[in-house]
């Protein structure tokens, strides 16, 4: 079993579960397909898990490794964002749904994707490398954000939160008492889907 999926904390994790997307973040693995390091790139991005017929052995040597999530909702909440390859109408309608959330930044359509991707890094890995997260109001939070409850990750959608598993999400359950809780999604990310971008859910 490879290390290879991973969870809304960004976490690269060993599970048989198989993913509906896949991600990169550069060569990550050594020769004996073990992961060394959690990222390489500053680009983190979720890509179809077929695309144009091409096919890849998993952790080849040298190739960039082959990363899987559960649902878009989870590469999110990891940090990733769509392919602007394989995954273009995607790609266009974050990017334009992004700008539409972080206004303060001064972007526009002819900013480059390269951009937002800095912005994206500096909200997801601190400087020890530990996953950066911020307090918010769940009512207030939009479908398709993580928060952390009882230290495990939950999905928000319609009102309800749903705890994730490798094998997909268990019943709803309703929102907690507490007025806030740490959001994994990162702030921009949650800002776009304010504006309009829904994320593919599996539940």
């Amino acid at each position: 079993m490879l290390q290879n999926r991973v969870d809304p904390f960004g976490n690269i994790i060993k599970t048989s579960a198989r993913g509906a997307l896949m991600g990169n973040r550069g060569v990550l693995h050594n020769d004996k397909k073990e992961i060394t390091r959690p990222y390489k790139l500053i680009a983190w991005i979720s890509c179809r898990l077929e695309f144009k017929g091409r096919k890849r052995q998993v952790m080849m040597p040298d190739r960039w490794t082959e990363l899987f999530f559960l649902d878009e909702a989870t590469s999110f909440a990891a940090g990733h964002r769509p392919c602007f390859e394989c995954r273009r109408e995607d790609a266009v309608s974050f990017k334009l749904a992004w700008l539409k959330g972080n206004p303060a930044y001064g972007f526009n359509e002819r900013t480059a994707i390269k951009e937002i991707d800095k912005i994206l890094h500096k909200e997801r890995v601190g400087r020890n490398r530990e996953k950066i997260m911020f307090e918010e109001d769940a009512e207030k939070l939009p479908g398709g954000t993580f928060v952390v409850y009882k230290n495990e990750p939950y999905l928000l959608k319609n009102g309800l939160m749903y705890l994730w598993t490798p094998s997909g999400y268990e019943a709803a359950a309703a929102l907690p008492a507490e007025a806030c809780l740490q959001v994994l999604t990162p702030r921009s990310v949650v800002n776009a889907f304010r504006a309009g971008y829904v994320p593919q859910m599996a539940v």
